[in-house]
């Protein structure tokens, strides 16, 4: 993506400093990285230093730049998302309305269940599988149902059987075992590992940069959580989207709100969808990425705040006290 200044994107001109002056007073805490482009061209890029993490190994302090790549966390689901219609477009994966068990066939004493064998990709995409899960414990004990899924002998099984809470359909329930079945999906009907298909179908093509995707003890990319990629690379791939650059029909279809996630805030294929069609990938953590098509504007944002009760603070501040009031 190419670089012109803020006054040409149609912000004035001292939107870099609106963030050091930010970042001074406290109010964007743990903040790493910042990416903004407009009109398809990066109009601000902004580093930092910190503390930082892969999952829940330390870093330590490490100082940020443009090819440092960073924990997307949970951002990670939303560009899974991506990788299964690029793989539906190629004709290698079901379609959403498809039972989730024709893939797994050899989960059949799963699918013996009518119930069980009824859940559909469009579930898991959209996380109303109707299965016990709960993520609400910090993300280093096994309490949390996410790290129970990475500590089961079987990834995929673990998440399949959980008991039935509600009707699928009915609820949305936050769920990275949801993800996991979405990249296992990816992976039978491609035969690649899904960081092999993102790097040929998506990172490469894109020019996003290199990237990182941390396994489980499976040896498999974790798609719930292990992306890392740096601010530029991630601001890329949104750009993409923003503007239908890849695989349009499904990006239509995977940011239509199909599902109330919390008051005001829809879910469409693992993305939170907003007023105004906007859309937002979410990460632990402070990981970030807002399109706002009525603007022509893209923000990525990675923080270090990882299970701070606070996280949302640093990329809320960006977008809503420093970009937004900066347009013209």
């Amino acid at each position: 993506m190419r670089l012109i200044s803020p006054e040409k994107a149609g912000f004035v001109p001292d939107l870099p400093h609106r963030i050091e002056a930010l970042v001074r007073r406290g109010g964007a805490p743990a903040l790493h990285g910042v990416v903004v482009a407009r009109h398809g061209a990066v109009v601000l890029e902004w580093y930092g230093a910190g503390e930082d993490h892969v999952l829940n190994t330390p870093l330590g302090h490490v100082d940020f730049g443009p090819d440092t790549p960073h924990d997307m966390r949970s951002v990670t689901k939303s560009l899974v998302a991506l990788l299964y219609g690029l793989a539906l477009e190629a004709g290698l994966v079901p379609e959403p309305g498809e039972p989730i068990l024709t893939v797994f066939p050899e989960y059949a004493d799963l699918a013996a269940d009518p119930r069980r064998a009824g859940l559909t990709i469009g579930h898991a995409l959209t996380m109303t599988m109707g299965l016990d899960w709960d993520e609400s414990a910090p993300y280093t004990s096994p309490a949390n149902s996410e790290i129970a899924m990475e500590m089961a002998p079987d990834r995929r099984r673990y998440v399949l059987e959980r008991p039935f809470v509600e009707e699928p359909g009915e609820r949305w329930r936050y769920s990275g075992g949801a993800a996991a079945l979405v990249g296992a999906i990816v992976e039978e009907g491609t035969g690649l590992r899904l960081e092999e298909f993102a790097r040929t179908t998506l990172f490469e093509p894109l020019g996003a940069g290199a990237f990182e995707w941390s396994a489980g003890s499976d040896g498999r990319a974790l798609a719930a959580s292990g992306l890392r990629l740096t601010p530029r690379g991630l601001a890329r791939v949104g750009q993409a989207v923003l503007d239908r650059e890849i695989v349009p029909g499904w990006i239509g279809e995977m940011l239509r709100p199909r599902v109330t996630a919390w008051e005001g805030v829809s879910y469409g294929y693992m993305w939170y969808v907003g007023p105004g069609a906007r859309a937002t990938a979410i990460g632990n953590g402070g990981q970030r990425l807002f399109l706002l098509p009525d603007l022509d504007l893209v923000v990525a944002v990675t923080a270090g705040d990882y299970d701070g009760p606070g996280q949302d603070t640093a990329p809320r501040a960006i977008l809503e006290n420093v970009v937004l009031p900066a347009i013209t």
